[in-house]
């Protein structure tokens, strides 16, 4: 990764680094107080890391949706014309989704993945280390 983006360099392998640091802790079979605290802070370092990289890096750069992901959407406005819906596509936020080209994409902070690493270190207090419980559904 080192060099890719020049200028912006610091700001990703410093990124890099707390999503990695994170992540080990996270995964680890055995906490103690010790690295429940380290993972705390490591919380509040990614954070700052990842409001950086937005601030700094993802707005220095328009980027644009995939060929393949236009496409799609392509394929799904007859689709909404054949189920008798209006002609036109669902709205995000009061605007119409364009079905033409590209789309501009951002890097988006607000989604529940970010903002579930906060309660982490209070879920292993309660229920343990994460490879003793799953989402799964038993039947």
């Amino acid at each position: 990764m080192e060099g890719l983006l020049p200028d912006h360099d610091e700001v990703i392998l410093d990124l890099l680094f707390e999503l990695a640091t994170w992540h080990a802790l996270g995964k680890l079979r055995m906490h103690t107080e010790t690295t429940l605290h380290f993972l705390d802070n490591s919380t509040i370092r990614l954070g700052r890391a990842l409001r950086r990289f937005k601030r700094f890096t993802c707005d220095s750069f328009v980027t644009q949706e995939l060929p393949k992901e236009a496409a799609a959407r392509g394929r799904r406005k007859p689709a909404y014309s054949a189920k008798g819906n209006s002609k036109a596509m669902p709205t995000k936020k009061g605007k119409k989704i364009a079905t033409e080209g590209t789309r501009q994409r951002v890097f988006n902070m607000s989604t529940y993945k970010l903002h579930a690493l906060g309660d982490y270190v209070k879920s292993i207090w309660l229920f343990g280390t994460t490879d003793n419980f799953s989402t799964q559904v038993v039947r």
